[in-house]
């Protein structure tokens, strides 16, 4: 078999191409060409091509094969064509390769180790795909290689490595390769190279150099402001994010939806509400993940007025809930957050597609409202489709609705079958509920012991559980274990401190409580105050704090709070003295109670909202067993329905009565 003469090749050129011999082809049956109608034996007019045009021509053909036996049957064809040596085909035929998720270790390297002569786009071709599979020292390896062979290397060299260090998260081996790049120098100047040694360090967690770096970069693109401003959110650094995307010369929706996401991943859901409506403004194009960022800051601030404004624009945007399944999921989440469970629902029984986040939303909806046997029944259709599986978080909300409904059996056995039906193993996360479930239920013991013999780490949110339960059934014994753990997991977590303490307050034994309490003013920790919103009908957002005499309206809250309590009193209402955690006496817990701010906050709902409208207030602490008691009596003698959402779960006070049937 001798090669085939190709106009315009020349030894110098060609440097070696030649055709194989025969017996280097067994491997390739002839019945592999037969579903390539070019490739059964090239065109005589093929061979006439000029190198450049008939390497360009397989190059085409390897950019539009997309499985592995088409390449095989390609890698013949170029055996068959005399350009088993040429760098350019094969550079490609092997990013091809690794694009299909080839292991780098067998054909891909096989056909590099074949190529006498190497170029650096050859060796790039080898370290990108070890490179996508995070082989850093791989990667590392073939350019030591590369270097003893003398060869240098490109741009797309030293960006892979970069993108196998940050996903190795190896900051030292970045480091060194950031200084072998400057020393071929060149490199620096290149957009995309900058753009990856941002990326690198971001992922590392060093910020300062990340920032160097785009400061020194002579030109940026919105990948470059956008990765650093993902950056600040993460580190919960907004100022700096908001600083960086104002100077931004131009902003794209995914810049837009960095800014609004971090807002709310920071907990400053008003924010990133106002930059939404600046957005709005500005005419930029929405997408689904914008706006379930959004909806997620509605549901942060549970504000209905904004729920209904960003439901009319996704109608407006084309994102119906009904349609898209993103948008419904969020949408779900956020008027449960809202403690609209019923305009939840009629979002889930709307949407024409249901996948398990928009179950698992509806769920812990039901769940977090007060409706445990709704969650349950909702679980168990899910389970009846075919194509829904339960994920970790499905039963996170199922073990929650348990847990709120004291459905203790109903929960243990939820429990046991994650693993042995749905073979998902328990997190810590699901123990904390199984905790709280045992806890509520008066079961303290058990749920300690479920502590000790957990096959995971337990973190503060199970510690937590335990704590909370000791307060509800006045357990100072093993509250003082529980505490002592969180002390070591969150040190500086105040609640934890105010929580022994109350506890201790309820046991009588001050002694203690004053032990506590030293302890938190020599770590200078302060006790967050009580503050609860309420949202007027005009979506105006009213705060109270604790004791607060601030409002403009002050006097006419003391006015409608002290008639409101006398209509209390006169049909048994007498105030839980022991909700306040002083040792002062009666007449200040009386005065210390009536001033708690979902009361004053309650005052001016009646004040200023009409007769026979939802009253629906946010709370940033657990509500009190007494304000629970007060809110009960309030939504008798007024007839009114009240909401309040505290920082565990809704209340949803009707007729004297609560959804979470006093146990929360």
């Amino acid at each position: 078999m001798t090669a085939p003469t190709v106009r315009g090749w020349s030894p110098l050129r060609c440097r070696g191409f030649h055709a194989p011999p025969a017996s280097s082809l067994k491997f390739i049956p002839k019945q592999r060409f037969r579903h390539l109608p070019e490739q059964r034996s090239p065109a005589p007019a093929l061979w006439s091509l000029p190198l450049s045009d008939l390497e360009s021509y397989f190059v085409s053909l390897l950019n539009a094969s997309a499985t592995l036996p088409r390449l095989r049957q390609l890698h013949g064809l170029i055996y068959r064509s005399g350009l088993h040596q040429s760098c350019f085909v094969l550079t490609k035929l092997i990013r091809s390769l690794t694009a299909l998720d080839v292991p780098v270790e067998s054909y891909p390297k096989l056909i590099f180790r074949q190529a006498k002569w190497r170029n650096p786009f050859l060796y790039t071709a080898l370290i990108r795909g070890y490179s996508l599979r995070g082989n850093l020292a791989d990667c590392v390896d073939l350019y030591g290689s590369m270097r003893r062979d003398g060869i240098s290397p490109v741009t797309f060299t030293f960006t892979a490595i970069f993108k196998a260090c940050g996903e190795n998260l190896d900051l030292r081996l970045g480091e060194q390769m950031h200084c072998q790049m400057a020393l071929f120098g060149g490199f620096g100047s290149d957009l995309y190279v900058g753009n990856t040694l941002i990326d690198m360090y971001v992922k590392c967690g060093v910020l300062g150099s990340a920032r160097k770096m785009f400061d020194l970069m002579p030109e940026r693109d919105l990948i470059s402001w956008t990765t650093l401003i993902v950056a600040y959110s993460k580190s919960q650094d907004m100022a700096s994010a908001r600083r960086l995307f104002d100077c931004m010369p131009e902003k794209d929706a995914i810049a837009w939806t960095a800014m609004v996401t971090g807002f709310v991943q920071n907990s400053k859901p008003g924010e990133a509400l106002k930059l939404f409506d600046r957005m709005q403004t500005a005419r930029v194009s929405l997408d689904e993940y914008t706006l379930a960022g959004v909806i997620s800051a509605c549901a942060q601030l549970g504000a209905s007025k904004y729920a209904k404004w960003v439901s009319e624009i996704a109608e407006e945007n084309m994102l119906s809930p009904t349609s898209n399944v993103v948008v419904g999921s969020a949408l779900i989440d956020m008027y449960a957050k809202c403690g609209q469970v019923d305009d939840a629902y009629k979002v889930f029984e709307a949407m024409k597609e249901r996948n398990v986040y928009s179950y698992s939303s509806m769920i812990v909806g039901f769940a977090i409202n007060g409706q445990p046997k709704a969650a349950i029944s909702l679980f168990h259709e899910m389970l009846k489709s075919t194509d829904i599986r339960p994920n970790d978080v499905t039963f996170i909300g199922v073990l929650t609705a348990c847990s709120h409904g004291g459905m203790v059996d109903q929960g243990r056995q939820i429990f046991a079958s994650m693993e042995k039906t749905y073979g998902i193993l328990p997190n810590a996360d699901h123990y904390a509920c199984m905790v709280d479930l045992l806890g509520r239920a008066g079961k303290l013991t058990e749920a300690l012991e479920l502590i000790r013999k957990m096959p995971v780490e337990p973190h503060g949110g199970v510690w937590g559980a335990l704590l909370g339960a000791c307060k509800v059934h006045t357990d100072p014994d093993i509250a003082e274990i529980a505490a002592a753990q969180l002390f070591i997991f969150e040190p500086d977590a105040v609640g934890n401190y105010i929580l022994l303490s109350n506890i201790y307050a309820s046991s009588g034994r001050w002694d203690d409580v004053l032990r506590v309490r030293k302890l938190m003013r020599g770590k200078k920790l302060r006790k967050n105050p009580g503050c609860s919103w309420f949202e007027a009908k005009k979506g105006e957002i009213h705060e109270f704090f604790a004791g607060d005499t601030k409002h403009p309206r002050s006097d006419e809250i003391k006015q409608v709070l002290d008639e409101l309590v006398g209509r209390l009193e006169a049909s048994g209402y007498e105030p839980i003295l022991n909700s306040v955690a002083y040792d002062v006496s009666d007449k200040d817990k009386r005065r210390i109670l009536l001033g708690h701010s979902e009361k004053l906050a309650l005052a001016f709902g009646i004040l200023s909202s009409t007769s026979g409208s939802t009253i629906r207030i946010v709370k940033n602490l657990r509500i009190c067993e007494d304000c629970h008691s007060f809110m009960c009596g309030a939504s008798q003698v007024t007839g009114r329905d009240i909401v309040i959402r505290d920082n565990m779960r809704f209340h949803h006070f009707r007729d004297g009565a609560c959804s979470c049937r006093n146990f929360w």
